[in-house]
């Protein structure tokens, strides 16, 4: 058996898993803790260039060969997916798409879920409303290096800044984190809907609402369970 392994080269395949919503700090430290890779990671400068998957490796592999390949991956998957994006939708192109989609990676772990919540950014899109996303305003205080470990004040969505959905109309400059496969689809095919707004139900969902007195009522109900 011995003689075999020899004489054949098998090798034992190792695996590195990329959770979806991680940021590249996050993945940084998954690498440098990762045992059997070689070298220094070079991140991307930017979020969103990574595609979070499964990846397989060998004993000695580069820790920058494996982020060439989640680079790879996510521009491939990405070009794969535009061409099967909704027709008319209010994202000029694959910048705009991947930074939808990393806002709705942030808002909901819940699949089902992903859809809906993209087809409620994309009307506030068409009409030109803020986003009013949480999470990009943890972003802007933040920028991806550490987690947010408080709950958002008012300053903080008062605070100015390119990232804070509450401060500017329309999209970040820059994805807040690198998204899954299923957000992207859902950022490029987002549910037909008339929904404006939502909020957590208490039970890791949300509910989705209409218009801004339903909403209110929903956050109110929300404020109560907190309490």
């Amino acid at each position: 058996s011995v003689m075999d392994i020899l004489q054949n080269g098998k090798q034992v395949v190792r695996r590195f898993t990329v959770a979806e919503g991680l940021t590249n700090k996050q993945i940084l430290l998954l690498l440098n803790k990762t045992d059997g890779l070689t070298g220094k990671a070079v991140m991307p400068e930017k979020e969103g260039e990574l595609l979070p998957e499964t990846y397989f490796f060998s004993f000695g592999d580069s820790r920058n060969s494996l982020i060439k390949r989640m680079h790879v991956g996510m521009k491939k998957f990405l070009s794969e997916s535009w061409k099967k994006r909704a027709p008319r939708l209010p994202i000029l192109n694959i910048k705009e798409a991947i930074i939808l989609a990393s806002i709705i990676e942030k808002e909901t772990g819940r699949s089902a879920e992903r859809a809906r919540v993209a087809g409620v950014f994309v009307n506030r899109l068409r009409l030109n409303m803020k986003l009013q996303s949480d999470p990009t305003v943890s972003f802007s205080i933040t920028k991806g290096q550490v987690e947010l470990r408080r709950a958002l004040s008012r300053e903080d969505l008062e605070t100015p800044s390119l990232y804070n959905t509450y401060y500017i109309k329309g999209l970040p400059p820059g994805p807040i984190t690198n998204p899954g496969r299923a957000a992207i689809k859902a950022a490029m095919n987002p549910l037909n809907t008339d929904e404006l707004y939502f909020v957590a139900n208490g039970k890791g969902g949300h509910i989705f609402s209409k218009n801004l007195d339903e909403h209110n009522r929903n956050v109110k109900k929300w404020r109560q369970m907190n309490k």
